[in-house]
């Protein structure tokens, strides 16, 4: 962990567990640490690297205030995990593969990939409807939202069977509040963007634009970020059930633990430094002590299920994966075909993809290459002040987005 510094060799109020901090993502880190409403400091991971407005891999505390892209546009994003009882020496790349035929039947993944029909909402007990004064309301999107609990997504979002070195299989998840999330998350962007301006409010640039909690468009923000949280957490929930399911079916005497189902895109009111603050946490886990996490690595490399041990300084977080070390186009411009299958040798997964649009149409899309990716371990490694690992996981079997 270290100050960042400026070019002028002055401390910025930056606290990074990051090594190599991309000048996009340190510039952002820059702006934020320049925000009015910021309290203490800017907080990197070591998976850090360029977002939307605020670093992915970030954490900040604000002070009556929050920011809609401090949280990000997958509102609620995050990981599942279970443990079950099947000893790894039982599992054959047969059972692994009708596993994830199962899931892949019972679980629609993919960009824009949704049920044909409405899902039932029960035990979901928000009701789309209740929200039909909110700007960005529509029918069109509540028929979505309705017919996308318990899909996938697209992008980086995953199902896996992994292999843990307790000698058990585990289940792992990565998905979150799919369009319901973007449209919320675009609409108060805005809103606090043309706010802000109307009012003369100064912020770093246009992307940290940001809402008073105590004013009815903070507040309103608030409660529907807290839909968003509450739909992922039903959406992973779901998809882990139909992962369950499909693990019975070859396996009808296995049993599972509680699952951790865990956010890692969001704002919480929370206590820090004697002061009640708004933690916004933007590919950031809670590592409260003794907090159960997950930190996934990529599709071909390991993941670890951790303790947070309470580290006030990064507001009691830690990262929420292995973070990029390549755009998706980049990879898919400079990594070999040959060196991704390589990489996921031994791993039952589906083959790469073709780039559909764009002027990379037609090559193969290797966005979610294990190269695209930093090391797991160098990530574990620089964040043991933040975190305690329990389990390694290795990958055995992948469904992609």
């Amino acid at each position: 962990m270290e100050w960042v510094k400026d070019g002028d060799d002055e401390s910025l109020p930056i606290k990074s567990w990051c090594s190599d901090i991309d000048e996009g993502a340190l510039q952002q880190a820059a702006d934020l640490s320049r925000h009015s409403t910021l309290f203490k400091h800017v907080v990197l991971m070591p998976d850090c690297h360029q977002g939307y407005g605020m670093p992915i891999g970030g954490v900040i505390a604000c002070d009556n205030a929050i920011i809609p892209n401090a949280v990000g546009v997958d509102i609620g994003c995050g990981m599942a995990a279970v443990q079950t009882d099947i000893s790894t020496s039982k599992v054959s790349t047969a059972d692994l593969r009708k596993i994830m035929s199962l899931v892949k039947i019972r679980v629609p993944h993919g960009e824009g990939k949704a049920h044909q029909s409405k899902q039932s909402l029960e035990p979901f007990e928000d009701r789309f409807e209740e929200y039909q004064d909110r700007g960005w309301f529509s029918k069109k999107i509540a028929d979505l939202a309705n017919r996308n609990l318990g899909t996938l997504g697209g992008g980086n979002h995953f199902i896996e069977v992994q292999s843990g070195e307790d000698d058990l299989i585990w289940l792992m998840i990565h998905s979150g509040s799919r369009h319901l999330g973007y449209s919320i998350a675009e609409y108060y962007h805005k809103l606090a963007l043309d706010q802000n301006r109307r009012e003369h409010v100064s912020i770093p640039n246009s992307d940290l634009a940001f809402f008073h909690t105590d004013r009815d468009e903070g507040k309103k923000y608030i409660e529907d970020m807290n839909l968003a949280l509450r739909y992922a957490m039903e959406n992973r929930r779901r998809i882990m059930n139909a992962l369950m399911d499909s693990t019975i079916s070859i396996f009808p005497k296995s049993n599972f633990q509680a699952p951790i189902n865990i956010h890692h895109n969001y704002a919480a009111l929370e206590e820090h430094f004697g002061r009640q603050v708004w933690v916004h946490r933007k590919g950031a886990t809670s590592a409260k002590k003794n907090e159960q996490g997950i930190i996934p690595g990529s599709m071909g490399t390991p993941s670890y299920i951790v303790k947070g041990l309470g580290n006030p300084i990064s507001f009691t977080s830690c990262s929420h994966g292995a973070g990029r070390v390549m755009g998706r186009n980049e990879a898919s411009r400079k990594l070999s075909l040959e060196d991704c299958e390589n990489a996921m040798k031994g791993i039952v997964y589906d083959r790469w993809n073709s780039i559909k649009r764009g002027k990379l149409k037609g090559k193969q899309d290797l966005g979610e290459a294990p190269q695209a990716y930093k090391d797991i371990e160098s990530v574990i490694n620089a964040e043991l002040d933040l975190i305690q690992p329990l389990v390694k996981l290795h990958p055995l079997a992948v469904v992609k987005g």
